[in-house]
């Protein structure tokens, strides 16, 4: 499994008003989407995340999303090295992703940008 690139996940009170200066620090637009009354922008290596406190909590318990080229590839390494998924591989907005607890309790999101299929 080839690691391609990490995100940082950032919970926001505002997402409007954050939006503009992670545009700026990063050189390029933000990609926006809702996913589970969440309101995202993906600007360059940063996720901000803004909704209901409720799925903020659940959304903070994750370390960082790792991109990889394939989720199942990343599934089969995973649970073979000791890791637990909790949930996936599911499909998103961009591709398809899953959630794993690593064997020191660490929680990460790994997604790929393959549709499911």
């Amino acid at each position: 499994m080839e690691i391609l690139g990490t995100t940082l996940r950032i919970c926001v009170d505002d997402l409007e008003a954050a939006v503009p200066f992670y545009e700026r620090l990063s050189g390029g637009p933000a990609m926006r989407f809702e996913r589970g009354g969440v309101q995202v922008a993906a600007v360059g290596c940063f996720l901000l995340m803004s909704g209901p406190e409720s799925e903020l909590e659940v959304l903070r318990k994750v370390t960082a999303t790792i991109a990889v080229e394939d989720v199942d590839e990343a599934h089969q390494v995973l649970t073979d090295s000791g890791a637990r998924v909790l949930a996936g591989p599911v499909p998103t907005p961009v591709g398809r992703n899953l959630i794993a607890v690593h064997p020191d309790g660490s929680v990460y999101e790994y997604a790929d940008r393959r549709a499911a299929g």
